[in-house]
């Protein structure tokens, strides 16, 4: 059996437990998975990540899979236990009970899911600089773009600084959106039920790709301008499935490629 479960904001509405069961099913697994949505808990602001984190754990749980705002909280607390790809990030997206583990496979599966596309990055202009940016920014440093990044909290985007992207304030969102190859939004806006888009239509056109890491839906208003606008576009589901493989992986010790497939299933 593998017990494990989400936390995180507005999750209601996420694959990720029906993928896992997916998996599970195939490698004949029972699976027990907890939902703790902060949303049904009063809000962000007054739920106990640790506490939380610390119940599951007494529950017997194997781990747990973390999502926005929490990131930068599971990265604490595996602290000397994140896995070496994953340790310069601050971000953690699953953690493992046992050995007080953390790791990132959002980060893994941006690799993965950006190399099926064939494209160079060049000049990235991106919305958002949480946890998920701390896996794709990164990635995209890695593979060779030049980053731009903006937040609401200019502190949160000039300490991605150190993972090789440039702070801009955000009035300058609109010239290095222009100016850029590519586009990518880091943000919860698109998530539903909240269809806003980080990134205004006006200054979409210029640029040759885009890529929204919102997967609830798939064809977020941003995504949807940018195509309409000629642009490629990668989607949250895209970099989803390899996140799926990479996390069962890492609760399982199972590597399943050939399950890609199956997950096709859930696409919306």
């Amino acid at each position: 059996m593998l017990r494990c479960g989400m936390i995180g904001e507005n999750i209601g509405r996420s694959k990720f437990p029906k993928a896992i069961a997916l998996l599970c099913a195939r490698h004949g697994l029972a699976l027990d998975y907890r939902v703790d949505d902060t949303r049904d808990r009063a809000g962000s602001a007054a739920f106990d990540f640790e506490e939380t984190v610390a119940s599951l754990a007494a529950e017997g749980r194997d781990g747990v899979t973390v999502t926005h705002p929490f990131k930068t909280h599971a990265a604490r607390w595996a602290g000397n236990g994140m896995d070496a790809e994953a340790a310069h990030l601050g971000a953690a997206n699953t953690l493992l009970f046992a050995t007080r583990r953390g790791t990132n496979t959002d980060y893994c599966g941006f690799r993965a899911a950006w190399a099926e596309t064939g494209l160079a990055p060049g000049r990235v202009a991106a919305a958002g600089a949480g946890g998920v940016a701390r896996a794709v920014v990164p990635a995209l440093a890695g593979l060779g773009a030049e980053v731009s990044v903006w937040d609401v909290d200019r502190a949160r985007a000039d300490a991605l600084g150190a993972l090789g992207a440039t702070s801009v304030p955000i009035e300058a969102a609109e010239a290095t959106a222009r100016a850029a190859d590519g586009l990518v939004n880091c943000t919860p806006l698109g998530h539903a039920p909240d269809m806003r888009s980080a990134f205004d239509p006006a200054w979409i056109g210029p640029q040759s790709w885009a890529f929204d890491a919102v997967y609830t839906p798939i064809d977020t208003p941003f995504l949807t301008a940018c195509a309409s606008a000629g642009l490629r576009t990668l989607t949250g589901f895209d970099l989803f499935r390899h996140m799926v493989l990479r996390s069962f992986e890492a609760y399982t010790g199972i590597a399943d490629p050939e399950a890609m497939p199956l997950l096709e299933e859930l696409r919306p």
